[in-house]
């Protein structure tokens, strides 16, 4: 590279800087938020679940809660349960089209979203993430304005983090942050299997 090109890289590196700069100083809003991840590529979970690793980290108390997954050998069942600050809940009934079962599945829903109710009211909980819950209003497990009722009522400082396909549009209007992940390739469906410590 010419000592022109590093020379102009290095202005726009300054303008970069003064941009994100004053960003910086524009926000001064301090509050909790709301993050929804969705679409049909992997990595929703992933995503949720290395936040709340980062909020553990800095030694924040979280709140855990899994719908649609629970019978697999989770590689971060393992991780949580030994891990402090962390209450961790699971439907345990697996995916929907394993039981096939409509009364079994809302019964298990609603078991789990009785067990994480007291945590909205908890100032406490700085982080609650409710991963795959997006199923839960698609198939009417879960009365989608009562949650939206509740997570607008939580103390001011918590966050949530909710994931799963198909976000309803309300819950991306209420959101503070939205991420859409789209698939564009997946090694399932190129005959490859699923694997331990990727997939699970």
């Amino acid at each position: 590279m010419t000592q022109e090109k590093i020379q102009r890289h290095n202005q726009r590196m300054k303008r970069h800087k003064e941009i994100v700069d004053q960003k910086i100083a524009q926000a001064d809003i301090e509050r909790g938020i709301i993050i929804v991840i969705t679409g049909n590529g992997k990595g929703k979970t992933t995503s949720a679940l290395g936040t709340l690793l980062r909020s553990l980290g800095h030694g924040q108390h979280c709140v855990l809660g899994q719908f649609i997954k629970g019978q697999w050998d989770c590689g971060e069942d393992h991780f949580f349960a030994q891990t402090d600050n962390l209450s961790h809940y699971t439907m345990n009934t697996g995916f929907t089209w394993n039981t096939q079962d409509f009364e079994q599945d809302k019964q298990a829903a609603q078991l789990i979203w009785q067990q994480l109710l007291p945590h909205f009211n908890d100032p406490q909980q700085r982080l609650i993430v409710l991963d795959e819950i997006t199923y839960m209003f698609k198939y009417h497990y879960l009365d989608l304005q009562e949650f939206i009722r509740v997570i607008k009522n939580r103390p001011e400082q918590q966050n949530i983090i909710i994931s799963g396909r198909g976000a309803p549009t309300e819950l991306l209007e209420l959101a503070d942050t939205v991420s859409e992940i789209k698939p564009v390739k997946h090694a399932f469906n190129q005959g490859i299997k699923a694997q331990q410590g990727i997939e699970w």
